[in-house]
């Protein structure tokens, strides 16, 4: 099978990067003056000469190495192409080939565990990670079908022909441009991906698929995005919750932790499907992120979790020009499972490395810079790729979502610089990661007076219809007990804690308990790596009653030095002591901490 992405040998006989075998010789090519050519190679831009038929995006076949690239400007009787991969050998008057079809890849069960480049190309395994990369086929795999239509039966875009048994539920479904009577159903039984299960309206219907990256593919209608997606992460869920098909900003700078934060997303939401994008990371980053998917049990189905994530893998080292289309073909990948009615998590890590490969080609294009030199469509590209998130009724009735969670990377934390200002306008939520947390080793370092959830007040609803009516009461709490903990913080450096009135002491305690026992966490405790919602639920609520019974201590007389002098420590070390879905734990400790209490009355 033919590697993903790149085109097919043409008929020289002469594979991509090997030598050239029998068949017409490469010299005759190049003097053939008919066929469209390389007029002028300048890093990643080649122009090259363009017959009528070549329009904007279309895939073009560069040199006999045949590098893949896309048409990104026409110019009379010259397009200009950017490669997707090193143009070193490519020279003036090699031949160039363009496919007539824009840059389209290939969607099949297949996906599901794999790692692939930027252009959905399979990767033989992390070593190649870390050395560039290299395109081979995947092995031959057959699948499980199970056929649920009817010889006979009229059928419209999105109806379901069958299941596929994977690690998730999949299925066989008309495509979203064809309709018609089922001519023919292929019978239960295993089947590889290139095989004819179904015939409708005379179109033949298989597992794989193409289809264009830069094209959203079609949906039924958008649905309100009102489900929780519970990330396991209590800082997330509690104070800056996220709707299934919403979208996500997770600003931060160097060394605050989003890798981390979206690999332990990765790791533990409770998504059907993981989209992974590594967009222009270090190589041995995303080496680690794939051995610890596939070492890692998924709580869901009991195998690894990395059978049902998808990884691309676009790293530093990596084409440029790769880039700039990685996040597209992620969102393809993550549109296509969403439309067998499953929840798609799609990472996006991180777009300021693509928007960085936006402005380099920007600058070799000619185009006048915007400001800090990116180019003057930054947003709208922004706002593209940000609006493939929905939660949506599918062409067949079924209900899916895709959720879009990109990192951002201002230089220097500088928020106000293009990407970061730009992304905070198109997204739902933001966890911006503050510096000093995460310098002070406080995990996940999501800062409660710069982040927002506007997707709080919905999910409040629904989790009040779900049986919890006090979960946006109690988030409400915490965030004021938060920053008025902060507000005093400045005077306690000032004055001191003994100066303030003894409610604004326990204000203050109240704040490091909160911060220590419910919103910190330890990525690499197997009891608080992920937290489950009654789990949160319940720190919450020990934490907030014995922070009620401190309160009604000091405002009967009791000292408020007294009561700091409590020990508190099984109450901040809860969190690791209950496994991550034992609530019982956690309500002893409250008993032991509120009896402590009790004694200093």
């Amino acid at each position: 099978m033919t590697a993903v992405g790149r085109p097919p040998p043409g008929p020289r006989g002469r594979e991509p990067g090997g030598q050239a075998g029998s068949g017409t010789p490469a010299n005759d090519l190049l003097q053939d003056e008919s066929r469209p050519r390389v007029l002028r190679v300048a890093g990643p831009l080649v122009e090259i000469t363009c017959p009528a038929s070549v329009a904007m995006h279309d895939l073009v076949v560069l040199g006999t190495a045949r590098l893949p690239g896309e048409v990104v400007a026409v110019h009379g009787g010259t397009a200009t192409v950017q490669a997707y991969e090193y143009t070193g050998g490519l020279a003036p008057g090699q031949p160039a080939e363009p496919q007539g079809r824009p840059l389209t890849v290939r969607l099949s069960p297949e996906l599901l565990g794999g790692v692939f480049d930027g252009l959905l190309r399979p990767l033989t395994g992390a070593e190649d990670l870390l050395t560039g990369g290299v395109a081979q086929a995947p092995e031959q795999r057959t699948w499980s079908f199970t056929p649920r239509a009817s010889m006979g039966a009229a059928t419209g875009a999105g109806d379901v022909l069958g299941e596929i048994a994977a690690s998730v539920p999949l299925r066989l479904l008309v495509p979203a441009n064809r309709s018609g009577d089922v001519s023919r159903l292929a019978a239960a039984g295993r089947y590889d991906t290139d095989a004819v299960l179904a015939v409708v309206g005379g179109h033949e219907v298989r597992m794989a698929q193409n289809w264009p990256v830069r094209t959203p593919r079609p949906v039924g209608e958008r649905l309100p995005a009102d489900a929780p997606l519970h990330t396991g992460q209590r800082a997330v869920d509690l104070l800056f919750p996220v709707a299934r098909g919403s979208t996500v900003a997770v600003p931060g700078g160097f060394g605050t932790g989003k890798t981390m934060l979206l690999q332990q997303i990765a790791k533990w939401c409770d998504a059907d499907v993981i989209v992974y994008v590594g967009c222009g990371e270090r190589g041995n980053e995303m080496a680690d992120v794939i051995g610890e998917l596939a070492e890692l049990t998924d709580p869901r189905t009991g195998g690894r979790l990395a059978q049902r994530t998808v990884t691309i893998a676009n790293t530093s080292n990596m084409p440029m020009m790769a880039r700039e289309a990685s996040v597209h073909t992620g969102a393809t990948v993550a549109e296509y499972f969403r439309d067998m009615g499953l929840d798609v998590v799609l990472i996006a890590d991180s777009t300021s490395r693509w928007a960085e490969a936006l402005r380099e080609f920007a600058s070799r294009m000619g185009e006048l810079p915007a400001e800090e030199g990116y180019p003057a469509g930054l947003a709208s590209q922004l706002a593209a790729f940000y609006e493939r998130a929905a939660a949506v009724r599918t062409l067949g009735g079924a209900a899916g979502s895709v959720t879009v969670i990109g990192a951002v990377s201002p230089p220097g934390g500088d928020r106000t610089e293009p990407v970061t200002a730009h992304t905070e306008r198109f997204v739902r939520c933001l966890w911006s990661l503050d510096r000093d947390l995460a310098y002070a080793r406080h995990y996940p370092a999501v800062s409660w007076a710069d982040s927002f959830s506007r997707d709080a007040g919905a999910l409040a609803a629904a989790y009040a219809h779900s049986g919890d009516p006090d979960w946006a009461l109690r988030r409400g709490r915490v965030a004021r007990l938060l920053a008025e903990a902060d507000r005093l913080a400045d005077l306690v450096d000032l004055v001191g804690i003994t100066a303030l009135p003894p409610r604004e002491r326990i204000s203050v305690l109240a704040g490091r308990l909160l911060r220590e026992a419910v919103i910190q966490q330890n990525a690499l405790s197997p009891a608080d790596a992920y937290s489950a919602p009654e789990k949160t639920s319940a720190l919450v609520e020990a934490v907030l009653a014995v922070i009620d019974r401190c309160l009604e201590l000091v405002d009967s007389g009791t000292r408020p030095d007294a009561v700091e002098a409590v020990d508190f420590t099984p109450l901040l070390r809860a969190r690791e002591s209950a496994g991550p879905a034992e609530t019982a734990p956690v309500a002893a400790v409250r008993d032991l901490v509120l009896a402590r209490l009790k004694e200093t009355a």
